[in-house]
């Protein structure tokens, strides 16, 4: 058992569907505890979960690695029409995984900033709120993409027209 477990962790598409919910999971609590935070008017609370809502968008960084490396492997066991797919899940992570990384950024400034400028502490976590909403909408606006690549019962409408094969070279 152990032998297989270690096995799959040499696997970048298994690496990929393990870590794949941090991004999404994870920023949705931490965005809720930071609402509550800012509602308590704790500071202490809203470095605490601009450091979850940090960890949970940097994480967006390996996930999309991870994919990027299962591509070949992905659309050799996927059908036609979750190979279609599996190029909709790329393209779509490929155009929008900056917004995890301006998030990510904000959330560090959010943290730092008001260390000097204690009036920027509401103004920055405000800003990390609709950001983080923005960012949320992104995530699961890939995740849909992703999740109909081997999820046959996902797939309620048709796949999305199939690029040229030379556009993944």
């Amino acid at each position: 058992m152990i032998d297989t477990f270690l096995r799959d962790l040499r696997q970048p598409e298994y690496i990929h569907v393990l870590i794949n919910p941090l991004p999404i999971y994870g920023l949705f609590l931490s965005w809720v505890g930071l609402i509550i935070a800012l509602f308590l008017r704790s500071r202490r609370a809203q470095i605490a979960t601009l450091a979850l809502v940090l960890i949970s968008s940097t994480s967006a960084w390996p996930v999309y690695e991870f994919g990027q490396q299962a591509y070949d492997r992905v659309l050799s066991i996927a059908d036609s029409d979750g190979q279609a797919w599996l190029d909709e899940h790329q393209d779509r992570a490929e155009d929008l995984i900056y917004i995890f990384y301006a998030l990510a950024a904000l959330s560090a400034i959010a943290i730092a900033a008001p260390m000097k400028w204690p009036k920027s502490s509401v103004p920055l976590a405000v800003a990390a709120i609709l950001l983080g909403a923005v960012t949320l909408g992104t995530g699961g606006y890939i995740a849909y993409a992703g999740g109909k690549i081997r999820h046959r019962e996902f797939r309620n409408e048709p796949p999305p027209p199939k690029r040229a094969e030379h556009e993944h070279d």
